[in-house]
C-alpha cells in the first residue's frame, strides 16, 4: 500500500517539510483554520494547577527557560492559539457540573491581549455501554475559539447513532464546514449490548464496524449538502504497516478486518469517502506516531492511531500537518497532540460551496 503523494508534490513540498514536525508552520489566522487533536486520558491534571510534574524538568534551574505546565491554557498558548482544539477521552461524568465548569474556566482568556476560547462537551449517555468507573469514561470536548465563534456563528451538535460521548460535531453553515471531534471505539471482543434494551447485540469489534458504516452515511450525507468534511481525532486504528512501531498489530485477526474496512469506507475511491490524510499528504511515507504507551521507554513502541482527515474537496486547502511527538507533549496522556492547517478564506470557500 503506497501513501506516498506524487512526486510532484513531493518537489513543491521540498526536503525540509516531508519530514514530521512538531510545531505548526506561521500562518496568519485570518486566513487559516488550524485543527489541533488530543487524547488526553482523563482532563484532571490539566485542570489542576498544582500538577506540573509531566512538564517540568526534574532538575529545574535558573538558566533553563520557563517550561509548560499542565494546564489547558498553557497548552492553547504554546501552540500559537488553534482555531479549534479536539480533546477525547477526557473521562466526565455526565452530571459533574463542577468538572465542565473547571475546563470552561481553564480555556477562558484573563488578558484583553489573549484570545478567548469556549468548551463543548459531549460525555456518554448509554446507560448500558458506559457505566464503568463511576461514568467517568470515554468523552470528547471541543474547544474554540471565540473569534471563529463571532466570525462563522457555528453549531456544535451530536449524532443520534452515538450515545457513548464519541462524536461531536461542529458546523458553518458558511461556509458549508462540518468538524467533527472523534474518539472511535477501540475493538474488543467484550460485549456491546442494545442501548435501549441492554441485550448484548455483539461484541466491541462488531459496533467499531458499524460506527465505521455510520461515519461513512453521515460524512456522505453532508458531502451531498455541500459539506466539506474534517474528521479529528483518535481513530483507534493505524491504517498500514508505516504506522506501527516496531511492528504494525496484526493479532487478532479481527484488528485486520476492523483496519480494512476502515481504509475501505474512509479512503476507498470506490465505494469509500475518498478522504484525505493530512499527515500523509504533506509528509509521504514519513513514519510519525501518536500513541505512547506508558510504562515503556518513549518511542520504543508506538502507532499512529489519531488521524486528521479532510474531504478531498479540501486538499489543495491543506497547508500543514503534523504530529508533536515528544515525552513534554505527551504530558499526562499516552497520546501526543497532532494538527492540520487549512487555507481558509472566506470568500473562496463561499464560492465553491456554491459550484
Amino acid at each position: 500500500m503506497s501513501v506516498s503523494p506524487p512526486p510532484l508534490k513531493r518537489r513543491r513540498l521540498g526536503d525540509n517539510e516531508t519530514k514530521p514536525t512538531t510545531l505548526p508552520m506561521n500562518c496568519p489566522d485570518k486566513d487559516h483554520l488550524r485543527v489541533y487533536s488530543w487524547n488526553v486520558n482523563g482532563i484532571q491534571p490539566f485542570i489542576q494547577k498544582s500538577i506540573t510534574s509531566f512538564f517540568q524538568p526534574k532538575k529545574p534551574s535558573s538558566k533553563q527557560p520557563k517550561t509548560a505546565t499542565a494546564s489547558l491554557r498553557d497548552f492553547l498558548r504554546r501552540h500559537s492559539w488553534p482555531t479549534i482544539l479536539c480533546l477525547q477521552e477526557v473521562k466526565i461524568n455526565p452530571n459533574d457540573e463542577a468538572t465542565k465548569s473547571a475546563v470552561r474556566q481553564a480555556v477562558r482568556s484573563t488578558t484583553e491581549d489573549e484570545p478567548d476560547y469556549e468548551a463543548h462537551f459531549c460525555l456518554p449517555t448509554d446507560p448500558h455501554n458506559a457505566r464503568g468507573f463511576g461514568r467517568k469514561v470515554y468523552g470528547v470536548c471541543t474547544i474554540v475559539r471565540k473569534s471563529f465563534v463571532a466570525k462563522y456563528q457555528p453549531t456544535v451538535r451530536t449524532v443520534d447513532w452515538d450515545l457513548e460521548g464519541r462524536i461531536q460535531i461542529v458546523e458553518t453553515v458558511e461556509p458549508k464546514l462540518s468538524i467533527w471531534n472523534i474518539y472511535a471505539v477501540n475493538g474488543t471482543d467484550n460485549p456491546y449490548k442494545d442501548s435501549r434494551t441492554g441485550a448484548v447485540v455483539g461484541t466491541r469489534h462488531d459496533r467499531k464496524l458499524a460506527v465505521h458504516k455510520y461515519m461513512l452515511d453521515e460524512a456522505k450525507s453532508l458531502e451531498a449538502q455541500g459539506f466539506s468534511v474534517i474528521l479529528a481525532g483518535d481513530l483507534n486504528i493505524s491504517r498500514c504497516h508505516l504506522d506501527g512501531h516496531p511492528n504494525l498489530r496484526t493479532s487478532p485477526q479481527q484488528h485486520v478486518i476492523n483496519r480494512a474496512d476502515f481504509n475501505k469506507k474512509i479512503f476507498d475511491a470506490d465505494e469509500g469517502l475518498k478522504a484525505i490524510d493530512t499527515y500523509r499528504h504533506i509528509h509521504g511515507d514519513e513514519k510519525g506516531y501518536t500513541y505512547y504507551p506508558r510504562g515503556r521507554k518513549f518511542g520504543s513502541s508506538c502507532d499512529r492511531v489519531d488521524l486528521i482527515i479532510c474531504s478531498r474537496s479540501w486538499e489543495e486547502k491543506i497547508v500543514d500537518a503534523g504530529v508533536c511527538a515528544t515525552e513534554k507533549e505527551r504530558g499526562p496522556s499516552d497520546h501526543v497532540p497532532l494538527f492540520a492547517t487549512f487555507n481558509f478564506e472566506q470568500d473562496d470557500l463561499a464560492t465553491a460551496s456554491k459550484t
